[in-house]
């Protein structure tokens, strides 16, 4: 009730981004949705926001035992092998769902995640999300210079590292065809696989009914060396847009693309 309550609130609020997200329905749904089946998942968009940044702000409140009992997972085994060996494990996901949630599970796994995630504004309020995060086991890592390093000397240890990369921030990454469309997705997940040799797998957290939560993780992509890093780079982000497509398809409406994501987005 609190999250659809938030979700009308913030379609309201943020009445200039529904053309947008409209546009992403589309684009996942594809050219047979009628407007009013358009309209409902808008909607719905928004109130799945809702409910990820209710439950981001109560998740250090909940208690484990509630955490394992609302908390299943899919698909899993391959990379836990890999990190109970210590060779650690690259987590790739879309802003979808409730990852979070995810990354307070694993930590009770006995496996810690180190995360990028954008600064945010002022800093003394990036420093309460940090210490907020920490509290629940996740490393965060503001977006910029040296945050590769961190992430590479992580990996060579042994840990899991998450990273978010259906949106290319910083405009520099590998263009690829994402819902019948070109855009850009991050390297960073492709040059961490191929520089440390750490298994690279699509994984996605949906919310389900009753404040329950799934995780799926895919198999893990073959990152192995075969010619120019460059080339490399862009065959695995080319694979890794195509898992992402298959994981934003089971639950479009829980895909949290609120900012231009191709470049007609920033036509108009």
């Amino acid at each position: 009730m609190v999250a659809t309550a938030s979700g009308l609130t913030m379609s309201e609020v943020w009445r200039d981004r529904r053309p947008l997200v409209r546009a992403n329905m589309r684009r996942v749904l594809g050219p047979s949705a009628t407007e009013r089946e358009l309209d409902d998942a808008v909607v719905e968009a928004f109130d799945s926001y809702a409910r990820y940044w209710v439950e981001s702000a109560r998740l250090s409140s909940m208690r484990p035992q509630e955490v394992l009992k609302r908390f299943s997972i899919e698909g899993f085994e391959p990379a836990e092998e890999a990190l109970v060996e210590r060779r650690g494990a690259i987590f790739a996901l879309p802003h979808l769902g409730s990852w979070e949630v995810g990354a307070y599970w694993l930590t009770l796994q006995g496996h810690p995640m180190t995360a990028v995630v954008e600064p945010l504004e002022p800093p003394e309020l990036f420093e309460w999300f940090k210490q907020q995060r920490a509290a629940l086991g996740l490393n965060v890592i503001p977006l910029g210079a040296g945050a590769t390093t961190e992430l590479v000397q992580a990996l060579r240890q042994g840990a899991l590292v998450g990273l978010v990369a259906d949106r290319d921030i910083a405009g520099t990454g590998v263009e690829v065809e994402f819902f019948g469309e070109r855009t850009t997705l991050p390297a960073g997940p492709a040059v961490l696989a191929l520089r440390t040799g750490v298994p690279l797998f699509p994984v996605a957290v949906y919310q389900r009914q009753g404040g329950y939560y799934h995780g799926v993780v895919r198999p893990a992509l073959a990152c192995e060396r075969t010619g120019r890093l460059r080339d490399d780079v862009e065959i695995i982000t080319k694979d890794l847009a195509r898992e992402f497509e298959t994981l934003i398809r089971t639950a479009p409406t829980q895909w949290h693309m609120f900012q231009p994501n191709w470049p007609s987005d920033r036509e108009h």
